[in-house]
């Protein structure tokens, strides 16, 4: 039984890092070549959407098992660990939330709908990847998994890049009023 929960546990772990180190590739290959982007997609009905979608679906599903499954199998084994993760979780999750309440749901899916500039966008460019980012942080801390931590740091890596694969699109959509809204917030704090 044991066997075939390590077994279980390195098979999701496996899935989730193909599917990382792809998702990794396609924003990089956004950053160096938007004339041909991956991310943002080109339109709502492109290949390109619906694999970054399925991508970030079943990451943030087999993140979520991993967590279960590898649940305080690694060096952090104070209670402490809640007292720091906790905050970060709810912190993260209110920030994310309120970003994409802001933003809406078209254009946190990547398709233009219309420049926000209110709520946190008023003092981040990206509070919807500074929350995931904060957020993971604190899974990372609280579920004391190496698998989550290694998963979950990529996914932090991924929402690091991002930004540079969308602004260049962002550029493009709306122009001036994105290149001053540039000038003046910070890309993450």
């Amino acid at each position: 039984m044991i066997f075939q929960l390590e077994s279980l546990k390195l098979v999701l772990f496996s899935i989730d890092l193909l599917c990382l180190y792809i998702l990794l590739i396609g924003v990089t290959w956004s950053i160096l070549v938007p004339k041909k982007r991956i991310w943002p997609p080109p339109k709502k009905t492109s290949w390109q959407y619906y694999l970054t979608w399925v991508l970030f679906c079943i990451v943030f599903l087999l993140n979520f098992l991993l967590v279960l499954l590898d649940w305080n199998s690694w060096i952090f084994t104070e209670s402490i660990r809640f007292f720091i993760a906790f905050p970060l979780i709810i912190w993260g999750g209110m920030l994310f939330s309120w970003g994409i309440i802001t933003l809406g749901t078209k254009n946190t899916s990547g398709i233009k709908d219309q420049f926000i500039k209110k709520g946190p966008y008023r003092y981040t460019r990206n509070p919807q990847y500074l929350g995931d980012n904060i957020l993971f942080f604190g899974i990372i801390i609280l579920s004391n998994s190496l698998f989550s931590l290694i998963t979950h740091a990529l996914l932090i890596l991924v929402f690091l890049i991002t930004p540079w694969a969308e602004e260049s699109w962002l550029e493009e959509q709306y122009n001036e009023i994105y290149k001053e809204y540039k000038k003046e917030i910070p890309r993450f704090i």
